[in-house]
C-alpha cells in the first residue's frame, strides 16, 4: 500500500491503461503542454506523446464528438471536461450519440469512452461552474455513471472505466485531488456497480456518493460519541445503483439517511428513497430522510455556500430524527 493523492491514482489509473492498451488515449483542454488544469495528466504527454496526450482548442462540443467519433472506429478515448458544468456545450454528443449509440446501430457500434473531470461545489464559483449533475447523467439510458470518494476507488474504478465498453461518466471533484489514501500496490480493478460499506453500524444507515462521503463520515464520527452507531455507504456508482447493499443494511438498521450535494428535485437520493419504500417498506421504523443541498442556484458569498451544502450538523440532525431523537 502506497499514500497517494487523489490526483496521483487517477494519473496512475491512465498512465497503466495506457502503456495497457495502445488504442487508449487522453484528450481535453489544457491536459498536455499545461500537464493538466489540476495535475492530473501531469508528465503523460513526455511518456506518449502528442498524439496520445491531445490538447484541444476550448470547444468541449467538438471535441466529445471527435471522442465519440474515435470510439465508434476502436479506440478508446478518456476524455477531460475541466468540469462538467462545461459538459452542457458537449451535451449532445454525450447523450444523443455516445450513450445511444448501441441502441441505435442495432448493436452494430459500440461506444467504449470516459467522460471524466469534477463535479459539483468546489469554494467561491459561483452558479454555472458549482452544480452537481450526477443525477443528470444517471437519468440516460446508455451511460454508467461513477462518482468515487477516495484515491483507492478513484484509481480501481476508473480503470475499470476505461476497460468498459459502454460509455463512462466518471465524475471527481476539485476540492478532492489534494485529497491522500492508500492505494493498493499492483493491478486491480473495482467492479462499476458495486457499492461499500465504509462504516459497519447497527442503528441508522446513512448512503452517499463522491464528496458528501467526508460529510457522512464525519457526522458518524459525531454520532458515535453519542452511543449511535451508523453504517455508512459509499454508493461509488450511481448507474448502475446497488440497490441490494442499500436495502439489506436498512434491513438490518431500519432507518435511512441519504446525503447528496445536489437539488432535490429528481435526485438520486430520490430514487433510492423509492426503491426502498418499494422493497423494504415493512423494515422501517421511520421515513427516509434526505440532506441535501438547497433548491436554488449556488451563491457566491462563503456564509450563503455553507447554508447551501449538507453539512454534518444537518446529517447528525436527520439521523436523531429518524430515530425519534428530536421532535
Amino acid at each position: 500500500m502506497r499514500e497517494l493523492q487523489f490526483r496521483e491514482a487517477l494519473r496512475e489509473a491512465m498512465t497503466e491503461e495506457m502503456r495497457r492498451d495502445e488504442r487508449v488515449f487522453l484528450m481535453g483542454e489544457e491536459v498536455a503542454q499545461y500537464n493538466g488544469a489540476y495535475k492530473v495528466s501531469q508528465g503523460m504527454l513526455q511518456e506518449f506523446g502528442e498524439k496520445r496526450v491531445i490538447d484541444t482548442p476550448i470547444a468541449e462540443l467538438g471535441f466529445a464528438g471527435i471522442g465519440v467519433g474515435a470510439a465508434m472506429n476502436g479506440l478508446r478515448p478518456i476524455i477531460e471536461f475541466m468540469t462538467f458544468n462545461f459538459s452542457l456545450v458537449a451535451i449532445d454528443q454525450v447523450i444523443n450519440a455516445s450513450a445511444k449509440m448501441m441502441s441505435m446501430s442495432g448493436g452494430q457500434f459500440s461506444n467504449p469512452i470516459v467522460f471524466r473531470g469534477p463535479t459539483g461545489s468546489a469554494g467561491m464559483l459561483s452558479s454555472q461552474h458549482s452544480q452537481a449533475f450526477e443525477s443528470w447523467y444517471a437519468n440516460c439510458p446508455g451511460l454508467k455513471v461513477i462518482v468515487p470518494s477516495n484515491p483507492a476507488d478513484a484509481k480501481g474504478l476508473l480503470k475499470s472505466a476505461i476497460r468498459d465498453n459502454d460509455p463512462v461518466i466518471f465524475m471527481e471533484s476539485e476540492q478532492m485531488y489534494g485529497d491522500k489514501g492508500m492505494v493498493p500496490d499492483g493491478e486491480y480493478l473495482i467492479p462499476i456497480g458495486v457499492a461499500d460499506i465504509k462504516r459497519a453500524g447497527t442503528d441508522v444507515t446513512i448512503v452517499s456518493f463522491g464528496k458528501m462521503m467526508k460529510i457522512a463520515l464525519k457526522a458518524a464520527e459525531e454520532l458515535a460519541k453519542e452511543n449511535i452507531n451508523a453504517e455508512v455507504i459509499d454508493l461509488r456508482t450511481v448507474r448502475p445503483i446497488d440497490y441490494t447493499t442499500v436495502i439489506n443494511s436498512v434491513k438490518k438498521t431500519n432507518r435511512l439517511v441519504i446525503v447528496e450535494e445536489s437539488w432535490p428535485l429528481a435526485a438520486i437520493a430520490t430514487e433510492i428513497t423509492f426503491k426502498v419504500q418499494k422493497d423494504a417498506f415493512d423494515y422501517l421504523d421511520a421515513p427516509v430522510l434526505r440532506v441535501m443541498g438547497r433548491d436554488v442556484p449556488l451563491p457566491y458569498a462563503p456564509t450563503l455556500i455553507e447554508a447551501y451544502l449538507p453539512n454534518p450538523a444537518r446529517v447528525i440532525e436527520a439521523v436523531k430524527e429518524v430515530m425519534y431523537l428530536v421532535k
